[in-house]
């Protein structure tokens, strides 16, 4: 198809070429009025680039290919500067155009020919195609759609696929992604953004699918975590279970753990698991860590033992290094270059440590950041545990870090609540001093999400019932929420919602913005674990009392009773709207008393599918 109009381009150009004078209408006697041998010239404007006998809709339209749905920029043929046209504008008699030899080699007509077709006039200036694109770069999508109604040379302009490329990576759509790689860029982003609304839509309205992930063999919940789409949990039987929620992959749901392969009977506890796109990790109470692939599955691909129980497991955002903290002793594990699995890096502690993170994003040797009482530790391959922060009598209560900063919360003590109550300590990994100190609560910060929260805001969770929102460059509170009444256990954010949990079992939905809530969902046992991206949410009811008594369960007994086993769920708000089964269950009441109800929410209950007059019992 690209020869064929390629070659009938060609002939098109050859027939404007070899047009004959005596041919044209309103020639006189072979010659043509005009005196120009089948070149466009320019008229009194000096923008004119009409033929003898051709209007300007003609000379727009002959600039359109109606193969494959492209258009080539009009041509408008400019000879002379601007200030040479407002000369010839003034100036009473015109100057005869300059004659094209008759013998000029094609490919030097052909040279003038492109040149001339990328002029696009701006008002009384005719700009070349390329810096008039330069120009239209700076324009959103609105003021693009405006200039393309201007005239038909903007609005090929305007359509210029490279706008719509930049439009789209600056919006945070397909960011990966080449300009040849979609045929209609502003088509692409048309239904990025029409997506995106759905989901927020979606996501105000509580309007999706919710799936339970359970496994009774394994008791009582112990762990979970999740990243993207795959989600880890582990069981007081030590199964390990691990499910991929985009292909619901069987097959690989089912991690073995050493123990059960070497045959050394009962597992232990299981006390931490993590996950990421490469690895997944669990840590045992009796001191093992296992590690496998997310590609392979099953069998275990490294393994180690520390010599008391593992508290704390770490795993970056990319790659497939591990860290993890047994009382003051840390460890990091990574592959080499063929795959053989080493130790990186380990140190001991003056204190036992009780939070472990990774640095994301880091393209060089791991950096692990580390919590031992009041201080915060840097440790990484060939260097001894560097020093960010101590204060004698002021433990560290959470942890959170960047690729460039660390957010930890600081518990004041004695003469210290004086000045102004519990505090959070913004560092700078680049230089390793405090950047910021935001904070004046009564109670302890329990968690912190600086790594998902929109730029210069940090939100955190308090012992005192609130979610705290904070301003960076200003070092003051934007928002404080009143939200679990035992305290908030796990938060997280993005540019427009907060989604929070408690100690009571309860997950609350915010808008940021309004300062408001939009739903919330409830459940026996505190949250522990809260991860959300655009159209799902993972959240993790883990009970406190992993051996209940007076549950009914027996040594010989496989499963625990359902409410002492913890539950795990997974919302997805990428569903059709339109569909009545895709309504959350909590959302499908039959109640026909529309008073006191918001979003048409009732109890779930099994007396919710009551319909007639006996539902107003």
């Amino acid at each position: 198809m690209e020869k064929e109009d390629l070659e009938a381009f060609l002939e098109r150009w050859k027939r404007e070429l070899l047009y004959r004078p005596a041919e044209r209408p309103g020639a006189v006697n072979g010659v043509d009025g005009n005196t120009n041998d089948g070149v466009r010239e320019p008229g009194a404007d000096g923008r004119s680039c009409l033929l003898p006998g051709e209007t300007r809709s003609d000379c727009a339209s002959a600039a359109a290919d109606p193969q494959e749905g492209w258009v080539n920029p009009p041509r408008y043929e400019t000879q002379e500067s601007t200030s040479r046209r407002k000369s010839q504008r003034s100036s009473s008699a015109e100057e005869p155009p300059c004659k094209l030899p008759r013998n000029d080699a094609l490919v030097q007509q052909l040279i003038q020919d492109l040149n001339e077709m990328n002029d696009i006039p701006f008002f009384d200036v005719d700009l070349p195609y390329e810096l008039a694109l330069k120009i239209f770069q700076y324009l959103n999508r609105t003021d693009l759609g405006r200039c393309a109604q201007v005239s038909k040379t903007w609005m090929v302009l305007a359509e210029d696929e490279v706008l719509w490329y930049r439009l789209c990576l600056k919006a945070g759509y397909h960011s990966g992604a080449g300009v040849n790689d979609s045929p209609c860029w502003k088509s692409t982003l048309r239904d990025c953004k029409k997506t995106e609304d759905t989901l927020r839509y979606n996501w105000k309205n509580r309007i999706g699918t919710i799936s339970n992930l359970q496994y009774e063999l394994g008791r009582v919940l112990c762990d979970v975590s999740s990243c993207d789409d795959l989600v880890i949990a582990g069981y007081t039987s030590g199964d390990i279970r691990l499910w991929d929620t985009l292909h619901w992959d069987s097959r690989t749901s089912y991690l073995r753990p050493s123990h059960v392969i070497a045959g050394d009977g009962p597992l232990s506890h299981v006390s931490q698991v993590k996950v990421n796109e490469v690895v997944a990790v669990a840590a045992y109470k009796d001191g093992l860590v296992n590690v496998w692939s997310t590609e392979t599955g099953q069998e275990p691909i490294h393994l180690y033992q520390h010599f008391q129980k593992v508290q704390n497991v770490a795993l970056g955002s990319e790659g497939a290094a591990v860290a993890t903290a047994s009382g003051p002793q840390v460890r990091v594990d990574g592959p080499l270059d063929g795959g053989y699995w080493t130790t990186l890096c380990q140190a001991e502690l003056p204190k036992p440590v009780e939070s472990l993170l990774l640095v994301p994003k880091r393209q060089e040797a791991p950096l692990a950041v580390a919590a031992a009482g009041e201080s915060v530790y840097l440790l990484g391959p060939e260097r001894e545990p560097s020093l960010l922060h101590s204060v004698y009598g002021h433990p560290i209560t959470c942890l959170d870090v960047t690729p460039s900063h660390v957010a930890l919360g600081v518990k004041r003590h004695g003469w210290a609540v004086s000045d102004g109550g519990n505090k959070i300590q913004v560092y700078s990994l680049l230089t390793g001093q405090s950047e910021v100190t935001v904070g004046n609560a009564v109670g302890d910060f329990t968690c912190i999400n600086l790594r998902d929260a929109p730029n210069h805001l940090l939100v955190c969770g308090n012992k005192d019932q609130r979610v705290h929102i904070f301003d960076l460059r200003c070092g003051s509170s934007v928002a404080s929420l009143y939200a679990h009444q035992l305290g908030v256990t796990a938060v997280q954010a993005d540019d427009w919602k907060i989604v929070s949990g408690g100690g009571e079992g309860l997950v609350c939905v915010w808008e940021m913005r309004m300062r408001t809530k939009l739903w919330e969902m409830h459940n026996r046992h505190p949250v522990r674990h809260i991860r959300f991206g655009t159209s799902r949410l993972v959240t993790a009811n883990i009970p406190e009392e992993k051996t209940p008594r007076g549950a009914c369960i027996t040594d010989d007994d496989l499963t625990a009773h359902r409410r002492h086993r913890g539950v795990v769920y997974l919302y997805d708000f990428s569903e059709d709207t339109a569909v009545p089964d895709h309504v959350l269950p909590i959302c499908r009441s039959d109640y026909t008393e529309k008073a006191g109800y918001n979003y048409n929410i009732g109890l779930a209950v099994p007396y919710d599918a009551i319909a007639g007059p006996r539902a107003a019992l």
